[in-house]
């Protein structure tokens, strides 16, 4: 064969780096797509109000559930060891800038301003909420079960009275309620929060849980993970409001809702699903 000649089974060196050329810009357009929708994502992400979207890490473990400090409190009795797993819960209740932004309206009776509570909501309108919410983020958000919440509330599960302290002189450095503010909401994260950077779990609004409520829910929980869904047509109000005596922002309090009630004291926070 002579030189510069090719056979049938010789290669085109010039051919064969036309090819690794086209299958390297192929690739380079697929790593530029992926950060395209990267940086998308976490833009729309950053439009929804991004304070009421910031999550505080749980670290699971087992805990004393129900009222420590006063015994005439039926339905936060028998007090039962409960051990909950690791989860993300809301850092602030979800705000009326976080709700608009999903559902398109304010339906809050105290609309002051996008930083506030959202309220006026019923356990009805919130399952609303979260599907659309998690049909924009790609997340499963949900409410978190009376027990991860009561364990967020006590710092991670500590022998606490109030979200933050057991002093009741202290609780309103910590929580916003009928005696230290201007009979209406305030704007979410401007108290102390407790032991675990969790701001307003007690007053301001209190927080639709996921559970059924009954005055024997606890005698009949599981150790592990616990939530009630027995018979029932209430569900579970946590952390007293900004109406409420401050010895309703215990972190034991617990109050029954219609699945349709609504008021302008009752709102919600989020637990992102794994």
């Amino acid at each position: 064969m002579a030189i510069g000649e090719l056979d049938s089974n010789s290669t085109d060196l010039y051919t064969t780096g036309s090819k690794y050329d086209s299958i390297r810009r192929v690739a380079v357009m697929k790593t530029i797509l992926v950060l395209f929708m990267i940086l998308l994502l976490s833009s729309m992400a950053a439009a929804m109000d991004d304070v009421s979207l910031e999550l505080v890490v749980v670290k699971g473990g087992c805990y004393v559930m129900g009222n420590n400090f006063d015994k005439d409190t039926q339905n936060e009795l028998p007090l039962h060891e409960v051990c909950v797993k690791d989860f993300n819960i809301g850092k602030y209740e979800v705000t009326q800038g976080l709700w608009k932004e999903i559902m398109g309206e304010n339906p809050s009776m105290y609309q002051k301003g996008d930083k506030y509570p959202v309220e006026q909501i019923s356990w009805e309108d919130v399952q609303v909420f979260l599907k659309k919410l998690n049909e924009k983020t790609g997340r499963k958000y949900r409410l978190p079960t009376e027990a991860e919440w009561e364990y967020a509330c006590r710092s991670g599960g500590k022998k606490e009275k109030y979200a933050g302290t057991s002093d009741d002189a202290e609780e309103k450095d910590y929580a916003w309620f009928w005696d230290n503010l201007n009979k209406k909401t305030q704007p979410v994260g401007q108290k102390k929060p407790n032991g675990l950077g969790i701001y307003d779990m007690g007053g301001n609004v209190r927080e639709w849980v996921e559970d059924i409520y009954s005055e024997e829910a606890y005698s009949k929980h599981d150790k592990n993970n616990p939530i009630y869904k027995g018979n029932g047509i209430d569900h579970v109000g946590r952390g007293g409001g900004w109406d409420d005596d401050p010895r309703y922002t215990r972190c034991s309090y617990r109050a029954p809702g219609t699945p349709d009630c609504k008021g302008g004291q009752i709102g919600l926070r989020l637990v992102l699903g794994k």
